[in-house]
């Protein structure tokens, strides 16, 4: 014990000396009046203008950077993600000569993001434009295009260097092709969504737009259904779906639709989001996959088997819960004529059966329990 109070004293001795050294001499390397801004744009973050050679000696934690973004061992979308960056730079102090240098870096690498790719060919393309290299410049905003055919700044630097070469019939050739391109697309999305709307309307399955509501009516589940499917026709507007993903209903090449379908668990405010449920898969398929071995962290007591959930939508003109036969595939619960899609997302609730927050939260609402006698109605 003596030993180590006297290794303690010893080392406290020691910093009290260089504390004592430290207050008497003046540091060397410091920054003074004359060498701050000198001393500044050595610090990367605070450089002007980037050194046209790297010396690791007297720039070493710009060396440090350099490293990391020409980094191997990371995925080849970053690396040419970096190169792109780094190129920017370049472009944005006017050294469009090591622009290109970093843009053709990051096309050597190949990575599978044709944006990525379009993106550097578009800039490398820039860069060629505003050192007068017209012929390059056109190369590359060719090559942008066959990555990403509407990519607007390769069409728009592709027609200016036509131009610039004096190639006016191909500039004109370029533009109209475009946009007899852009024509297609348009008829080809117009058509594809117009096959959709009637698909939707043949099933009868009914869209409301984010602001509206369903006409009132009887409580009765035996009324006939028509004036509801009348009120709601299918509507643009009503397949625009609200989720961050912007995923939306679509007609497979077997003419199966597929549904952005959204879960809620409002006994831990939790959610899931399926972006493509097919219309003819079951919930307890979905179920199965989700709540298999591997549980949600949120379930923490592991209530949430398969077997144990109970599904309802919600009628929210009449504030009622119609539960919903895990077995019964997707387009026939969306066929019930009290479900009435918002946003182009189907939305259903999900409870553990027998649960105090299910017994609660069902005694608060009108529910309507199974629907087989109601879905032989509608269907």
């Amino acid at each position: 014990m003596a030993s180590l109070a006297q290794q303690g004293d010893d080392s406290d001795d020691g910093m009290d000396d260089f504390m004592e050294k430290f207050k008497k001499e003046k540091y060397s390397n410091a920054f003074s009046e004359k060498n701050w801004e000198e001393e500044f744009d050595k610090v990367p973050m605070f450089m002007k203008t980037a050194p046209e050679e790297i010396d690791p000696m007297k720039h070493p934690e710009l060396a440090a950077i350099q490293s990391i973004i020409h980094d191997d061992d990371r995925p080849l979308e970053e690396q040419a993600e970096s190169l792109k960056d780094e190129g920017n730079d370049y472009f944005k102090e006017n050294n469009y000569k090591k622009a290109i240098v970093s843009y053709t870096a990051g096309l050597k690498k190949n990575c599978s993001d044709s944006n990525v790719n379009a993106i550097l060919h578009t800039n490398r393309a820039a860069a060629h434009f505003h050192l007068g290299n017209m012929r390059s410049a056109l190369n590359d905003a060719v090559a942008a295009k066959k990555f990403k055919p509407d990519h607007l700044k390769a069409l728009i630097r592709g027609g200016t260097c036509c131009m610039e070469l004096k190639k006016y019939t191909d500039a004109l050739q370029a533009a109209e092709r475009d946009a007899r391109k852009a024509k297609v697309k348009e008829k080809k999305e117009r058509s594809e969504r117009e096959a959709l709307l009637a698909a939707i309307k043949e099933r009868g399955i009914q869209l409301l737009m984010p602001h509206q509501h369903p006409k009132r009516r009887s409580d009765s589940e035996d009324d006939d259904g028509g004036s509801c499917r009348a009120m709601a026709r299918p509507d643009l507007d009503g397949l625009c779906s609200t989720e961050a993903t912007g995923a939306k209903v679509f007609l497979d090449e077997q003419g199966i639709m597929h549904w952005p379908v959204l879960f809620l668990y409002p006994e831990y405010q939790q959610t899931d989001f399926i972006s493509a449920f097919s219309e003819s898969s079951s919930f307890l398929d979905h179920l199965t996959l989700m709540f298999g071995e591997e549980l949600p962290p949120w379930d923490i007591n592991r209530k949430y088997s398969p077997k144990n959930l109970q599904l309802f939508f919600e009628d929210h003109e009449k504030e009622s819960l119609h539960q919903v036969n895990p077995e019964t595939p997707l387009m026939k619960i969306l066929q019930h004529k009290r479900c009435f899609i918002k946003a182009g997302t189907p939305s259903f609730v999900i409870l553990v059966k027998g649960s105090p927050f299910c017994e609660k939260f069902l005694s608060e609402r009108k529910t309507h329990r199974l629907l087989t006698h109601s879905l032989q109605q509608s269907a």
